[in-house]
């Protein structure tokens, strides 16, 4: 028996719906670092791979949908806390693909981590900031029309109502028509601004 050592490429797997299937078509491709060096082999994915992982995602977007502002923030900064976990295999990868030294590989992720936390430090916290977009329940929805200069904004909203004292549909649409540069209403999904 000799004592050399065989080297065994690993092929990554893709991730769908929390699983790791192998590629519908059993291909893959190997991906080299900024000097050309062999990384990894990676699976690539067929259209039927690509049908399956956009049909998970749309799955699990209602679910997402309905988790409340606080929850969604607690996910995204868990992200954060794994990335930081794995911060010197992260760095060591960087480094590889994109033929850095290592200590800009560091900075790179740190930064990456620190937007991440950013980011779920704001999810819940928009609607205090930005003021006028808290989520209400009902079928609202407004249009932002532009209006001639000095006047700050005029809002349109549409409810079910009917003694509603905001402009009508009729009236939303002559004024985007009329309006001298044509801009096109912005759809917002739900707005305290329509009650």
């Amino acid at each position: 028996m000799s004592d050399a050592r065989l080297d065994v490429r690993k092929t990554y797997k893709l991730l769908i719906n929390g699983a790791y299937p192998r590629s519908e078509s059993g291909r893959s491709y190997e991906v080299t670092s900024a000097k050309g060096a062999f990384l990894a082999n990676v699976a690539q994915g067929s259209r039927k791979d690509v049908r399956d992982a956009v049909s998970a995602a749309r799955a699990a977007q209602a679910k997402w949908w309905n988790a409340t502002a606080y929850n969604r923030g607690q996910v995204i900064y868990r992200l954060a806390e794994m990335a930081e976990s794995r911060r010197d295999e992260l760095a060591e990868h960087v480094a590889l693909a994109e033929g850095v030294n290592v200590r800009t590989s560091q900075k790179k992720v740190s930064a990456s981590i620190d937007r991440i936390v950013w980011y779920a430090g704001w999810t819940d916290k928009v609607a205090q900031v930005l003021g006028g977009t808290n989520p209400v329940a009902g079928p609202f929805f407004n249009f932002s029309i532009p209006v001639p200069s000095g006047v700050v904004g005029v809002v349109v909203s549409k409810s079910r109502s009917k003694d509603s004292l905001r402009p009508s549909w009729r009236h939303c649409a002559s004024a985007i028509r009329s309006s001298p540069s044509p801009v096109k209403p912005v759809r917002r999904r739900r707005c305290c601004w329509a009650r």
